[in-house]
């Protein structure tokens, strides 16, 4: 019987990656869609239109995990090169399958295109492979089984080719194949801490730990603590991440505002429990708007250039969240007004709730637009408080 896939790596190919022509969002993708099936993603590579490289690649991933992922080079051009470089590294020779062949003529005959013969070469396979039908484009996939269990896929470029193609293709022959180890991992999204501080709330001896994993993450919108184990000694990885959890809760659950991929408006929605909250922006550029989208409860939302006039009538925050909160006869107010200040910028918040308006002053980290985005995080993490648990 054929072990489940447990480990992989990803080949991103093609030289506009290394010359920041193209960015790559397909590996971080794939990498996501792997490890949620309990594939561990060991490597992810950026490589250049060389044979050399590309096929040296491919022999090392190959040593070193049970599938090899790899998007880019299956176009039509002589530097598209990653159907040679497979056929290099399994010994074999690719030949035009008639059936592909069939299917490219046929595509170009329907759109009323002239059949160039360099074309061919996408109908190209090697003994073994099967091709992946590609819905949206001209350069089907490969899926190759090798030796030992092992599997190369080879997906095109293009997102909008390579993710149905990953989704519709191979995640059924994967599934069918068998995928995965017993791996659990749980994410915790913080506010009001920072990277440095977390090494003494968790612990260095935590963050060294190989099994579990706890590691941390600055992200745009949080800092976010990662605890990932591998099941072992007869435990679950489901139970091991939990016994963590228990142990680093305690330290950590004042600055935790949300879990695995949930965002501010997932947290401001628990504590709000049906109410609703109208806010005013001032000097913003309208970045609180885009951190909180389109939620239900958002039932207004005004926008304030910092030397409208409208903004110099009333002095305060403060003023500002009650008029708004009246205006819109939500529940809550919120009103975050910023100013530049010695490269910085000072962020006032004021939240009307409860017949209370409360307000404070925070120091967001540079100014300019980083500023702006970071006064927003900082406008949702007081009124994040200000609702309670």
């Amino acid at each position: 019987m054929t072990r489940a896939i447990a480990s992989a790596e990803i080949l991103s190919v093609g030289s506009e990656l290394l010359v920041g022509e193209t960015r790559d969002t397909n590996s971080g993708d794939l990498a996501a869609d792997l490890s949620l099936r309990g594939v561990q993603v060991i490597r992810i590579s950026a490589l250049p239109d060389r044979l050399d490289l590309v096929s040296g690649a491919f022999r090392a991933a190959l040593d070193s995990a049970d599938l090899v992922v790899s998007t880019g080079g299956l176009g039509p051009t002589p530097d598209d090169l990653t159907r040679e470089a497979i056929a290099q590294v399994c010994g074999l020779e690719p030949h035009v399958d008639p059936g592909l062949e069939r299917w490219l003529r046929d595509m170009f005959a329907r759109r009323g295109l002239a059949f160039v013969e360099a074309n061919l070469k996408q109908a190209w396979l090697i003994d073994g492979a099967a091709s992946l039908p590609n819905a949206n484009g001209t350069a089907p996939g490969w899926w190759v089984e090798r030796p030992g269990g092992k599997v190369i896929v080879a997906l095109p470029g293009p997102p909008r080719e390579a993710w149905p193609i990953w989704q519709g293709e191979v995640v059924p022959r994967l599934e069918l194949r068998g995928v995965g180890a017993d791996r659990y991992a749980e994410t915790l999204r913080l506010t009001g801490v920072g990277e440095s501080a977390l090494v003494e709330l968790i612990g260095e001896e935590r963050l060294r730990a190989a099994n579990p994993i706890v590691a941390t993450y600055a992200r745009v919108d949080a800092v976010d603590v990662r605890i990932s184990a591998l099941g072992a000694d007869g435990r679950s990885a489901h139970d091991l991440v939990e016994a963590m959890l228990a142990e680093v809760m305690p330290r950590l659950a004042s600055f935790v505002f949300a879990r695995g991929v949930e965002t501010w408006v997932d947290a401001l929605d628990r504590r709000l429990r049906g109410r609703t909250l109208a806010t005013v922006e001032i000097g913003t550029a309208g970045q609180l708007g885009v951190l909180l989208g389109k939620a239900d409860w958002l039932v207004f939302a005004e926008l304030l250039g910092a030397g409208s006039a409208l903004a110099a009538e009333h002095r305060g925050a403060k003023a500002f969240a009650a008029r708004v909160r009246e205006v819109a006869g939500s529940d809550v107010g919120l009103a975050v007004r910023v100013r530049e200040r010695g490269g910085d910028t000072a962020v006032t918040i004021a939240v009307a709730l409860d017949g209370q308006v409360t307000q404070v002053t925070r120091t967001a980290f540079l100014g300019g637009e980083s500023g702006r985005r970071r006064a927003a995080l900082l406008a949702c993490a007081e009124l994040w408080t200000r609702l309670g648990p």
